[in-house]
């Protein structure tokens, strides 16, 4: 009782209607708190400081039609918006201004450069999911990236989390945002020139090819309602929507790649959410790789990363039936290998018992067929669910794992000597490269971080052919019983031998000080081009170093406000999520991520080389 009290008096100094708040707090502590409110910071739920950043709207779909529509299905409409009122600290206001500002003098009707000229495609820029830009693609050298200055910012309209990488090809920039839109701008001036709405949050990279069959050229996304979508990439009009998995918790959040007409979504899910209430059977959801016709949206195969459906198993405590083998959820962008007609996708943990030995994995399918080739499991019997950090672990299963699942893709790339490499981090800390031409076998496996939850390396690497370059978060939080981050602890870049795992190149975490909201974990992906490595830190510093020895070129705190070229108010924050993208010369990222205590932020910035 004095929980809600609180959280009542909290809302009504917000200002938002007394009947509401009190509803919806009293909503809020019944199906809500358990996860947001209690547990371990570890928790990859959200906070509810860091929801109060967000749109009314943006909370509303989330609950009705998004990630979390699994855990409010039993609510009515009314309790759904007094649920977004509570956590947002005030009812629905206007729409925004990023429809109305900031639109191009002219519609394009062709594209202002060249296709094979500089570009970034998708999640990894290339089939092998490098992140390796070329020096004829960045445009951008070594000696020339102390001169990169700010040349303009767009922000998503209540927004807290800035979590969707753009796309750079043929001048244009596509990317997605909470808005629940993708936007199309001119890549140089960052005006925009058409959006499109979607069912849900695009959070994934977008990808880019021509239209089969025709003389229009397309973009292809998900979004986190589990539906994939074709657009034509000048005028942002539909082409064909296929919703690709129909669990309710299933969703879309690494990037659908392209290769010879085919289009391969990869599937992943918020069960291990939804799994934590102690009335929900837990749990059915299985990841999958889906591919489907490029130019209709038709299926052609789905592959289960879990061959066994889910049967029932046990009951909990409070006699709710559970199921297994569940999880195996695929988060990240999958990679092709032409060579070998194969596809590698990356795996996360089991979500229930029994553990699936697919789980924590690097598998590899038929492109052709979806038949899975080979496994490399890289630690067993993880089964996790977000009730294992809670205060209620009721569906927490027995001797659970310590959720070290795979967030980012696999890495294939040839070494100097012509042999085959397929690199990974992965979030207990551990490196790991296997050989795609023997059956996945180890080929060597190097620690660079102590691993966690919300620890070890976790968003992406890249590579080239002599080195990976990973990013280490270990981000940990204050022992207090808040979500307040630990300024003193994570971080760090590593430098990878691609031949042998030695650690050749080593960045010490950048301490924090005293600057509020901050740590030092490296979350984000990375990106390189020749002699460069990039990696932007949860305290909200992008830097750039010297791969040769790791010395300091170039930092920028965006942890500032920004003038929008749309017109909507922009503020940067942590950075997490996507990495850099680099073409042409200019270089963009994104800057906000409330998730995890960090400083919440909207914006996209576009960075250019400025004048001596």
């Amino acid at each position: 009782m004095r929980a809600r009290a609180v959280l009542v008096a909290l809302l009504i100094s917000c200002g938002a209607p007394v009947a509401a708040q009190q509803d919806g707090a009293a909503l809020y502590v019944t199906h809500c708190a358990q996860c947001h409110d209690g547990g371990d910071a570890q928790s990859r739920v959200p906070g509810r400081g860091a929801m109060q950043a967000m749109a009314f709207d943006h909370v509303l779909a989330t609950l009705t039609s998004g990630s979390m529509a699994a855990m409010a299905k039993d609510r009515s409409d009314e309790e759904r918006r007094a649920i977004a009122a509570f956590v947002i600290g005030k009812a629905a206001t206007g729409g925004g201004t990023a429809d109305t500002q900031g639109r191009c003098t002219q519609q394009v009707s062709s594209f202002p450069e060249p296709l094979d000229g500089p570009h970034w495609n998708g999640w990894g820029v290339d089939a092998g999911n490098s992140r390796f830009q070329p020096a004829e693609m960045a445009g951008l050298t070594a000696a020339e990236v102390p001169r990169l200055r700010l040349k303009w910012a767009y922000a998503f309209p209540g927004a807290s989390v800035s979590f969707a990488p753009p796309t750079i090809v043929g001048g244009l920039l596509f990317i997605g945002g909470t808005d629940r839109k993708v936007h199309a701008l001119d890549a140089r001036s960052g005006c925009t020139l058409w959006t499109f709405a979607t069912d849900a949050a695009v959070r994934a990279a977008i990808s880019f090819a021509p239209l089969a069959g025709t003389d229009q050229f397309a973009i292809y996304f998900g979004d986190l309602r589990a539906n994939a979508y074709a657009v034509n990439a000048l005028t942002g009009a539909l082409i064909w929507k296929t919703r690709v998995e129909e669990h309710a918790a299933a969703r879309i959040t690494g990037a659908p790649v392209l290769h010879s007409g085919v289009l391969y979504v990869p599937v992943s899910s918020l069960e291990e959410a939804a799994g934590s209430q102690a009335n929900y059977e837990c749990c059915t959801f299985r990841g999958s790789v889906v591919a489907l016709e490029a130019a209709t949206g038709k299926e052609v195969w789905q592959a289960y990363t879990i061959p066994e459906i889910p049967h029932p198993t046990s009951k909990n405590a409070r006699g709710t039936q559970l199921f297994g083998p569940s999880g195996a959820a695929v988060w990240s962008a999958p990679t092709i290998d032409a060579r070998r007609n194969a596809i590698y996708v990356a795996t996360s943990n089991s979500y229930s018992n029994p553990p699936a030995a697919t789980a924590d994995a690097v598998l590899a399918f038929d492109l052709a067929t979806g038949k899975l080739l080979w496994k490399q499991q890289a630690t067993p019997k993880d089964a996790f669910v977000v009730a294992c950090y809670s205060a209620d672990k009721t569906n927490c299963p027995d001797d659970h794992g310590p959720d070290h699942d795979f967030g980012q893709s696999p890495i294939l790339v040839a070494l100097r000597d012509g042999r085959r490499v397929l690199v990974i981090a992965q979030k207990s800390g551990v490196v790991h490269a296997l050989d795609p031409d023997d059956g996945g076998k180890i080929l060597w496996q190097t620690r660079i971080g102590k691993g966690g939850p919300l620890g070890g390396s976790e968003w992406g690497s890249a590579a080239n052919g002599d080195r990976i370059y990973v990013a280490n978060s270990d981000v940990r939080f204050m022992r207090d019983g808040t979500r307040r981050l630990d300024s003193t602890q994570g971080g760090g870049l590593f430098g990878l031998d691609l031949a042998t795992g030695k650690i050749e190149m080593e960045v010490p975490p950048v301490a924090c000080g005293d600057r509020p909201q901050c740590s030092p974990a490296l979350s984000a992906a990375v990106s390189l081009i020749p002699g460069v490595v990039f990696s932007g830190g949860v305290s909200g510093v992008l830097r750039a170093y010297a791969t040769a020895d790791g010395k300091l070129l170039w930092e920028f705190d965006t942890v500032q406000d920004f003038r929008a070229v749309n017109g909507v108010p922009a503020r940067g924050g942590a950075i997490d999520g996507p990495g850099p993208v680099i073409a042409g010369g200019m270089l963009y990222t994104n800057s906000g991520y409330g998730q995890w205590s960090g400083v919440a932020g909207n914006v996209l910035l576009a960075f250019e080389v400025g004048k001596e």
